[in-house]
């Protein structure tokens, strides 16, 4: 296990686990990455490897306060379903290229640091899953409404949509 403590240790519970599906490689991911105070390291490289670039394969670490933010959401939500991941990481030049095509890509997206993430829920409004994140005070949260996604990150507090 990693000796990285969680941000939250004195309320954390004693493990956390999350659930993912992929919706660019079909991947899916069902584990616990926090046990007794500490980070699994593998399960943190499981975690990398499924967040990877999917344009280029590219692996980056992943923020474990994102893993953190994204577990008190589904405890926020009460939901059980995996998060669907629409964007994890995202490597400089697969940013760029998405830049050329959109408005709504940042030039310095916390995607390329592994500090970001765009999902959905099968069967759940994005609308409520941007209202918990808002709720909850932590990191950015963008809504994009159209393409069915909701943006979370673990910069500072901020809103938008997109």
């Amino acid at each position: 296990m990693i000796e990285t403590h969680s941000l939250f240790d004195r309320n954390s519970p004693s493990h956390k686990m999350l659930a993912f599906h992929n919706t660019h490689t079909g991947d899916q991911l069902n584990l616990t990455y926090f046990e007794q105070g500490r980070y699994i390291k593998d399960a943190l490289h499981e975690i990398n490897h499924l967040f990877r670039d999917y344009h280029d394969g590219t692996v980056h670490p992943i923020d474990p306060a994102l893993l953190d933010q994204l577990y008190d959401l589904k405890h926020t939500l009460e939901v059980r379903k995996p998060f669907h991941i629409v964007s994890g990481y995202r490597s400089p030049a697969t940013n760029a290229d998405l830049r050329k095509h959109s408005d709504g890509v940042a030039k310095n997206s916390l995607h390329m640091e592994g500090r970001a993430i765009d999902i959905r829920i099968e069967g759940l409004d994005t609308r409520r899953i941007r209202n918990a994140a808002l709720a909850m005070q932590r990191g950015g949260v963008g809504y994009y409404g159209r393409s069915d996604f909701v943006h979370l990150d673990t910069g500072s507090v901020r809103t938008w949509a997109g």
